[in-house]
């Protein structure tokens, strides 16, 4: 983080003595505190961020720090395992629930010495694209407070306007993009299931990356789609993405569906050079409903890597059209099988009716879950009924690997990277937003997205441009699997070629002495 431009980064600053980890901490609780209104944390967990900071405070002294995360403040999703915090998921179900143990991203974000400072807001269990779902409220995006979007909003005479005029922050890591963007961390893990980390990056303009499935450990992230599910990581510029991923990367015992080869910290070198890239455009990805402004802003990507020497080819991925009912169908029924678990016996909410067990399950059920949660259930069981496993579940399998193999096609044909639109538009206001149905949304807002968790590749967003009414528009890379140092080192030419302008917030301004203005970079 550049406290001021052409300053060293918050890391430096630590490690320099110019702010100790406890200043940085308070200073960031300051900011959660006067930027509550968001409704980005579930659970701000002050004291123990305060000691993890004083500990931090006593390395730093000894000289004897665990690495570069050492006292730098993290928030993370509500849906990972926190020993000693309480686990939501953003439901009844789970209101109150302290897990006995870390998840393995936690731990290993606690070893390297960074300080936790809270939970994030999300759709309940994670099962949405507005993180409007939650039983703690909305996550409102703080781009619908900057002045880049109240300069450009028509109704900025109206102060009540103001209350109805916010936007959303996407899902369903909402609350975790909001932290990032607003400055009251510096990174936060999300979850990507279906594109739930790079869509909230995109709509409130930070960088969301979805690492290769595998690659970083699932132990301790309450289940969506097994399959599908990997941890997400949300920073405001690649470079700390790159620092955060190989924090975080590698072999987990816990998780027998993590790589077994060693992953470590590695460092983006700056390319110069591009013209041995090849960059592919798929045509699908021109799908209906996207945004005029969002093609324009695509055609001109494409154009600033064709003009750096880039070769930059169109590329087809066919079976892109029936993806999302695939994902519909693989999604419910995993679902349908994780929520199994949520009886009311062994942790979360209990119902009192206690006529018979079969009456307290159905209770606890039917109190503890949302619509949107019990109807992904009910559709995914339905799919799962022996008389129509073969005809959905099955052919969904079958159509997932023509899915994977169009990736594998491309690939082998020379090219590197894909550049895509991340989302079909920019944030729309929330009074917009729920007038449709959590499904409708889901497949909307998925569409450009989910593909590549079926195929199971590595996709990032990356912070374009503003739109029209001045809010944040992305752009997404997807890679060939494991291969993340190529598409962050892509990603970071990109970031430096576009200059994706600051959110300047009023609130984030009343607190500032330097420390955070101008911060783009974490480390580097």
């Amino acid at each position: 983080v550049s406290p001021e431009p052409g300053s060293p980064q918050v890391a430096a600053a630590l490690k320099a003595g110019r702010v100790t980890p406890t200043e940085l901490c308070q200073r960031c609780l300051a900011l959660i505190r006067s930027t509550g209104f968001l409704n980005a944390y579930i659970t701000v967990a002050e004291e123990t961020a305060l000691k993890q900071a004083e500990e931090s405070e006593e390395r730093y002294r000894r000289g004897q720090t665990l690495g570069v995360l050492d006292g730098i403040p993290v928030s993370v999703k509500d849906n990972f395992s926190t020993a000693g915090i309480e686990t939501t998921c953003a439901s009844s179900m789970l209101k109150g629930y302290i897990s006995p143990y870390n998840a393995t991203v936690v731990q290993k974000l606690l070893d390297q010495g960074a300080v936790l400072l809270g939970k994030t807001n999300l759709d309940e269990f994670a099962m949405g694209s507005g993180s409007t779902d939650g039983v703690f409220g909305p996550v409102r995006n703080p781009w619908s407070y900057s002045r880049q979007y109240k300069e450009k909003s028509v109704s900025k005479s109206h102060s009540e306007d103001e209350e109805s005029n916010w936007v959303i922050t996407g899902g369903s890591s909402g609350g975790s993009a909001a932290a990032v963007s607003s400055f009251t961390c510096f990174a936060a893990l999300g979850s990507d299931t279906g594109g739930s980390t790079r869509n909230p990056a995109a709509h409130c303009g930070v960088v969301g990356l979805k690492p290769t499935y595998g690659l970083i450990s699932r132990h301790g992230l309450i289940p969506l789609v097994n399959s599908m599910d990997v941890p997400g990581i949300l920073t405001r510029c690649v470079d700390d993405a790159a620092v955060m991923l190989g924090s975080l990367a590698g072999h987990d015992p816990k998780d027998s569906t993590t790589v077994q080869d060693n992953f470590g910290p590695f460092e983006l070198p700056d390319l110069t050079d591009v013209s041995k890239l090849s960059i592919g455009i798929p045509k699908e990805y021109n799908a209906p409903g996207l945004s005029s402004e969002i093609l324009a802003l695509w055609s001109k990507a494409a154009d600033l890597f064709k003009n750096a020497g880039a070769k930059v080819i169109e590329v087809s991925l066919p079976h892109t059209r029936y993806s999302i009912v695939c994902y519909h169908v693989l999604c419910t029924a995993e679902v349908a099988s994780n929520m199994a678990r949520f009886d009311g016996l062994e942790y979360g909410h209990r119902s009192d009716m206690n006529e018979s067990t079969e009456s307290m399950y159905a209770a606890t059920r039917r109190e503890g879950f949302n619509d949107v949660v019990r109807g992904r259930i009910l559709s995914g069981n339905y799919f799962l009924l022996k008389q129509n496993y073969e005809n959905y579940f099955v052919k969904a399998q079958k159509v997932r690997r023509l899915i994977f193999n169009d990736f594998v096609k491309v690939f082998r044909g020379g090219v590197d990277i894909l550049l895509t639109p991340t989302t079909l538009s920019d944030a729309v206001p929330y009074m917009e937003f729920i007038k449709e149905d959590n499904r409708t949304r889901s497949a909307q807002d998925d569409i450009l997205t989910q593909a590549a968790n079926m195929a199971g590749l590595p996709a990032i967003n990356v912070p374009t441009a503003l739109s029209e009414r001045g809010l944040p528009i992305g752009l997404q890379f997807i890679g060939r699997s494991f291969q993340e140092k190529q598409l962050l080192t892509v990603a970071k030419w990109f970031e430096k070629q576009v200059k994706f302008p600051m959110i300047e917030l009023e609130a984030v301004k009343r607190l500032d002495d330097g420390v955070f203005q101008h911060q783009k970079s974490a480390f580097s």
